[in-house]
This record gives C-alpha cells, structure tokens and sequence, in this order.
C-alpha cells in the first residue's frame, strides 16, 4: 500500500497531484507548524508579464503556529485579486472557465485556517482530475499518532500498514531511510517528468498551480499527470 503524507498547498502545482495519482492512501499532515515562505499560502501563476505569486494573506501571524492555527482574513479583496489575476493569466487558454469555476468554487466558502483553505483548492484540482477515486483521504490529526518528524511520519505509515512510503524532495532532509528499510517499508522519492503541455506566455514553466493545467487542457490534462518514484537509495546517489 502506498502511502503519501504531505502539507496542504495551495493551488498546487501538478507535482502533488502526481503524488495523489500514486497514493493509496493520503495524509493531511496539517497540524505541524507553519513555514514562512511554504506553498501552503502561495503559489506561482504565469502571466504575460512573467511568474508572478498568488498568495493568501494571513492574520498575525507569528513564530510556532501551526498550519492549522494560521488564520485567514475574512476580506474579499485578495479573493478578487486573485480572480483577475487568473482571467488575465488565463484569457486565452480553452478551458479558462473550468479553471475559474474552480477557484470561484472554493472562494465561496468561510475557512476556520490556511490549512482548510489549502486542503479545499487540492481536493478541488483532485476531484477535477478524477484522482479521488482510487485514493483514501485522511487527516493526521484522527489517528492520535504523537511525535514528530521522521519518527512520527514512520510512526503514521505504521499505522496505516502501509508498505512504501512516497514522498517529495525535501524530505531527504529529515528523513531516516534506515528506519522505514528496517521495518520492511520502501521509501520512494517523486522522480518528476515535469511533462510539458501546451502553455501561454512564453517558454513551459512545469512549476506553476496545476489551475494552468486545467485552463489549457481541461480534464484531458490528466495525461500529464503521470510522473514515478525513484528508490531513496538511488536518488540519494543522483543527488550527490
């Protein structure tokens, strides 16, 4: 069974909804502090000017709040920013609508938190996608599991009886291979294709909100969805 654990994102780019194509079960890993700089507020958007951030303000932020205590301002304004930003992004793209349907979807709605806020424009793209149908969703915070970092994300894979465990990148930072390998979990690193489809404004960007995705290919974009997993051992070696 193949397990994903990672932080909401807003509006993510296509490489979490490769992680949630492969992903037997996800985990909303919401509960743990909030990073200055994340992608759990922002995301890249290409515009005719060039990348631009689209990002979420936030209401007094400071040092060790948690993901899921991160408020968000009950303003209109950047939600109107942030349509605009989009139609202008999008203006010629076949499948703007569906694009902007579905942040308008998710702007609708109050949020108690960033992270609530993130996890609904991910399910959104997911649901768009298909994604969800083959994938159970849960979040961290119903399985009671205490800790942190590798131990606890080992602790959580446990749980769930998973047998490999998927992540991203920045997990090489923390994270204890031996551990998962002793216990007979695999652990497999994104190997991102970053496949390109057709893209206004310039040269491919694969780094932007999959919202690019979805406004140039519509559910078709799913056939870009489809990046694999390398072996930890492997990647550690490319990575060297």
């Amino acid at each position: 069974m193949n397990i994903v654990i990672s932080q909401s994102m807003f509006f993510p780019w296509v490489g979490l909804l490769e992680q949630v194509r492969l992903a037997d079960v996800f985990v909303h890993y919401d509960d743990v502090q909030f990073s200055k700089g994340s992608f759990v507020n922002r995301v890249q958007i290409k515009t005719p000017q060039g990348v631009r951030w689209m990002a979420v303000p936030l209401v007094d932020l400071h040092l060790g709040q948690k993901i899921n205590e991160v408020q968000v301002p009950p303003s209109e304004k950047w939600r109107a920013a942030h349509l605009l930003l989009l139609e202008r992004s999008f203006a010629d793209a076949p499948f703007r609508r569906d694009a902007l349907d579905l942040v308008e979807a998710v702007y609708a709605k109050d949020y108690a938190n960033i992270g609530a806020l993130a996890r609904a424009s991910l399910m959104a793209l997911v649901k768009y996608f298909g994604l969800d149908t083959h994938c159970r969703f849960i979040d961290v915070q119903s399985l009671d599991i205490p800790g942190s970092s590798s131990d606890r994300v080992f602790s959580v894979v446990q749980h769930l009886k998973g047998d490999t465990y998927i992540t991203g990148h920045g997990a090489r930072r923390y994270l204890d291979h031996e551990l998962f390998e002793r216990s007979g979990v695999a652990v497999e690193y994104m190997n991102y294709n970053c496949t390109p489809y057709p893209q206004a404004h310039g040269d491919f960007i694969p780094y932007v909100s999959a919202l690019d995705l979805v406004a140039h290919c519509g559910k078709r974009g799913l056939d870009s969805i489809h990046s694999g997993t390398i072996n930890w051992r492997s990647f550690e070696n490319e990575s060297a």
